[in-house]
């Protein structure tokens, strides 16, 4: 075992796969030499496999797509997910109906990667959490792991599937460091994990308020048992997972920095209704008050669901009297 950090994961995950498949290149926005000297991606391909581009989002995930349905497997980056706005054509119009409109004849085995989230003090333009958008788009996974093990397994795992994968990467998460393996692993995607266990509630989340979930689970030790599950991918969503801790607690919140309306908390409280899971409390999402996010520090802390917001939402539930 060795301690890496989530940002050396996800380079782990490029070298290895720009490595075992040379169909694979990166293309985007500050992959070039203003990225971690410790990155030699720029070094070691930049002639033919690392393109550092201009400020032109469409224009350059439109070029991926276009050499994914030709059979290459680009990784794009895109330096704030806020930025997906000035390429949602190539993405949800072009990227995710090729296969379906084609009749199966051309598939886009391409990766979106983009760093996204608030907490960073950068204001409404590069703070957001949009992965509702891409839930909402038939044709795109999304995955959004929230330590350097799903990192790794997880980009590894989206640039060998044959569609387009959204690569959300929360910016809080880049310095976190965690103990993993030596050598490769892919971690499948569309299936959750169970990050701690326990018997009165289960606590869904994902990205960086999974972190902030096992914080608040872990202070809440000595009064609650909380089982907190990370669902990894929101699509596809591993909801026999999700529903089976909720079956066994009996209580469910889901916790996400996304606003809470029509959200990814919102989906799995649908798909968990649906199985019908006998509850002692309501299911309950705590997500991001519905305002731009703002740049002062007491705003923006306000506006996002702290560790302080978790636990006294996990009283709430746990003592709910029907």
């Amino acid at each position: 075992m060795r301690e890496i950090t989530y940002a050396a994961a996800v380079g782990e995950a490029l070298r290895e796969e720009m490595a075992r498949d040379e169909r694979v290149f990166l293309i985007g926005e500050d992959i070039g030499p203003v990225r971690d000297p410790g990155e030699d991606l720029w070094a070691q391909y930049r002639e033919r496999r690392v393109w550092q581009t201009p400020i032109s989002e469409s224009g350059f995930t439109g070029l991926a797509t276009g050499a994914a349905a030709a059979g290459l497997r680009p990784v794009v980056e895109i330096m704030y997910c806020d930025f997906v706005t000035c390429c949602m054509d190539p993405i949800c119009n072009q990227a995710a109906k090729i296969t379906l409109m084609s009749g199966g004849e051309f598939h886009v085995p391409m990766v979106i990667k983009t760093p996204a989230g608030g907490g960073t003090r950068e204001g409404g333009h590069h703070s957001q959490s949009l992965e509702a958008w891409f839930m909402h788009t038939p044709g795109l996974k999304v995955a959004m792991p929230g330590t350097a093990y799903d990192a790794k397994g997880l980009l590894k795992a989206a640039i060998r599937d044959d569609g387009p994968v959204i690569y959300i990467q929360h910016r809080l998460l880049h310095p976190q460091s965690q103990q993993v393996p030596e050598g490769e692993w892919i971690v499948p995607l569309g299936q959750a994990d169970v990050k701690r266990e326990g018997t009165d509630l289960t606590l869904v989340a994902y990205s960086w308020a999974l972190t902030k979930a096992l914080q608040a689970a872990e202070a809440l030790a000595d009064e609650t048992s909380v089982e907190v599950v990370d669902p990894r991918t929101l699509v596809p969503l591993d909801v026999d997972t999700i529903a089976a801790s909720a079956a066994k607690t009996g209580r469910l919140l889901v916790v996400h920095e996304a606003p809470e309306r029509g959200g990814a908390g919102a989906e799995i409280v649908r798909r968990v209704a649906e199985r019908f899971v006998p509850l002692q409390a309501p299911a309950t999402v705590l997500g991001a008050k519905p305002v731009a996010m703002p740049y002062s520090p007491p705003l923006e802390d306000h506006v996002l669901p702290q560790v302080e917001d978790i636990m006294a939402a996990v009283r709430r539930l746990v003592a709910w009297k029907q």
